[in-house]
């Protein structure tokens, strides 16, 4: 359900490490469920840099507006265009073309990042 290649923030972000210091960045699925059906999304420029935890962008749906925060230390190598035409792809394949941000990482991984496992039960309490 959720990718074991995948570290998760307590917000509902993702970081898939890409293994040559880079990584992608987006929302869960269960993130995206919760939002309903995605219909802009605004992502930074490349060159933007931030610090584990600060806000980066935001995605709008119908219901609602939700801030989006970068789950590591990073700067913005690339922002996905695709989103721009069709933020219905965060929906539809959140952990695949739902993609938001490629970024070169800034180091060591936070500790309170969590693995699949421990993600998953964190949405698993919050559904109750």
């Amino acid at each position: 359900m959720y990718p074991a290649d995948c570290k998760y923030t307590k917000d509902h972000e993702w970081l898939k490490p890409l293994g040559d210091g880079t990584a992608l960045v987006g929302i869960t699925s269960y993130a995206a469920e919760a939002l309903g059906d995605v219909v802009f999304v605004d992502l930074p420029e490349p060159g933007a840099a931030y610090k584990a935890g600060e806000e980066f962008g935001s995605v709008e749906s119908v219901k609602t507006v939700s801030e989006l925060f970068l789950p590591a230390d990073g700067e913005v190598l690339e922002k996905n265009g695709e989103l721009e035409a069709h933020p219905e792809f965060v929906n539809e394949d959140a952990f695949g073309k739902g993609w938001m941000l490629k970024v070169r990482l800034g180091g060591a991984l936070p500790s309170d990042l969590l693995d699949a496992g421990a993600y998953a039960a964190l949405v698993s309490a919050e559904a109750h």
